[in-house]
């Protein structure tokens, strides 16, 4: 199976973007763009790609590891940027950014301590993917509407283990499917 551990915003955070995305859709060039949907907004803390069942056990007991030695921090969503001249518009965070870091590299170290084939390490850019693009995107107006986005602060109490599965259809603007496999709480959380 296709997985990933993230942190999920909160119901009320994710409506506050919602609102947001909403704007941004209506700005000049955005329909260039294919939205992401609400199940779909996470930040991706390590992603493990196909993983066999046989390992998922033990890739969720080394995350539930890393979730107990992280205490909950707070985070906002906050600001936004891209990846690839426009191709990945995406919203950031605020708050505690350190332990997001940490939790990460925790994440990180959890899938290959498993033996998950991890990849090349990279240095963690939280990051919440709204839109993406098959071309280069000019993303000013939406980065410079962004600029002024800060959602609510919340508590991250779990870390979440995450599967994806890929559209097969060749619908287009089918969305991928999304189910949480673990809910792992932080520190002091569980």
């Amino acid at each position: 199976m296709r997985l990933f551990a993230a942190l999920l915003p909160p119901d009320d955070v994710s409506r506050e973007l919602a609102t947001e995305v909403d704007r941004l859709r209506q700005l000049p060039g955005s329909d260039a763009l294919r939205w992401t949907g609400r199940p779909g907004w996470h930040f991706t803390l390590a992603f493990y790609g196909e993983v066999d069942d046989d390992v998922v056990p033990e890739l969720s007991e080394r995350l539930a590891r890393a979730a107990h030695r992280t205490q909950p921090f707070a985070l906002a969503l906050r600001g936004g940027g891209q990846f690839g001249h426009g191709r990945v518009l995406w919203v950031g965070a605020d708050g505690d950014l350190p332990v997001l870091r940490l939790l990460a590299d925790r994440a990180q170290a959890a899938g290959r301590k498993a033996g998950v084939a991890m990849g090349e390490h990279r240095r963690y850019t939280a990051h919440l993917t709204v839109a993406r693009s098959r071309s280069a995107v000019d993303p000013r107006p939406c980065l410079t509407a962004l600029d002024a986005f800060t959602s609510r602060t919340w508590t991250v109490g779990e870390l979440v283990l995450m599967r994806s599965e890929l559209p097969a259809s060749g619908v287009p603007g089918e969305q991928p499917r999304y189910e949480a496999v673990a809910r792992l709480p932080l520190g002091r959380a569980g």
